[in-house]
């Protein structure tokens, strides 16, 4: 285990919770997306901590997480149990940071209140249909799924710069997928990734006041950069940043780009501090709206 993680129970099986930083200051949960878990964010935590609560579970089915047979694994049934989880950590308002179809998770959490920030990094969203891509690593799924297989492929199609994920940090991925009843649970979470049910909340999207950051890869193999700039549209406080060079995994292609820049955000939009310049610290980068009549 690469952090220690606590134990949340929920109606469908226990989750398991990277709950670190002051438990009084005010909380951020970063929520992973299919086939990974919250060792995807193990190069951002370490950032945020300092300043902020850090709330990142392995999502039902995922990582350390319980890995039931018959449990619910869509969008829809994570926002419950990622709900009720936090309710037992004593979270009410909070930031919210999600990756993939966990950004669908964070939309869902979001569009009902309590709160603060939102960050979409290369997310589904509307009612984008899977990508060829993901069907193609959906048709591989041969039985009860090899997840090995699986992940080394998503890896291979999400990242612009391969090699820049390690051995071990690609081991830390497969590990919780070796056993049988995993590899079970690992194939149903693989084929419930579904956008649809976020196909009714775009109204609701647009009347969310609150600042919201859209990271995106400009070459993601899994959802085009369309779907970053039509959030864009959508959320009124958003800003739009498209990183060149950088596919679906943007925290493993550009890991000491996007893990200053989501602080930095985060410490201007959600905990209101200004900004003072230390020597040998990040760059800051400002971002805005694209202004109207400009680009495609």
């Amino acid at each position: 285990m690469w952090i220690e993680k606590r134990r949340v129970p929920t109606p469908a099986g226990e989750l398991a919770v990277v709950d670190t930083g002051d438990p009084e200051a005010p909380p951020v949960v970063l929520i992973h997306g299919s086939g990974t878990s919250s060792f995807l964010w193990r190069r951002l935590i370490p950032l945020l901590s300092p300043w902020m609560r850090v709330i990142a579970p392995d999502l039902l089915g995922h990582g350390d997480s319980e890995k039931p047979r018959d449990a619910d694994l869509r969008v829809g049934a994570h926002r419950d149990l990622l709900r009720h989880a936090l309710g037992e950590l004593g979270v009410d308002r909070r930031a919210l940071i999600g990756h993939a179809h966990g950004g669908g998770v964070a939309q869902l959490l979001a569009v009902e209140g309590e709160v603060d920030a939102l960050c979409l990094i290369d997310s589904i969203a509307f009612d984008a249909p899977a990508s060829p891509a993901i069907l193609e690593l959906r048709r591989g799924l041969d039985g009860e799924g090899p997840a090995e297989a699986w992940i080394r492929g998503m890896f291979d199609l999400g990242m612009t710069h391969r090699d820049r994920l390690q051995d071990a940090d690609l081991e830390a991925f497969l590990l919780p997928y070796r056993d049988e009843r995993a590899a079970v649970a690992f194939a149903r979470a693989a084929r419930a990734i579904d956008g649809t049910v976020l196909e009714g909340i775009e109204a609701r999207l647009a009347d969310l006041d609150v600042p919201a950051l859209i990271l995106w890869g400009e070459d993601d193999a899994f959802f085009g950069v369309g779907i970053a700039e039509r959030l864009g549209e959508v959320l009124p406080r958003a800003a739009v940043a498209v990183l060149p060079g950088c596919g679906h995994f943007l925290l493993e292609d550009a890991p000491d780009t996007v893990a200053p820049l989501i602080f930095q955000w985060l410490r201007s939009q959600y905990l209101k501090h200004e900004h003072r310049h230390e020597p040998g610290g990040p760059v800051v980068v400002s971002l805005g709206r694209r202004p109207q009549g400009e680009g495609g």
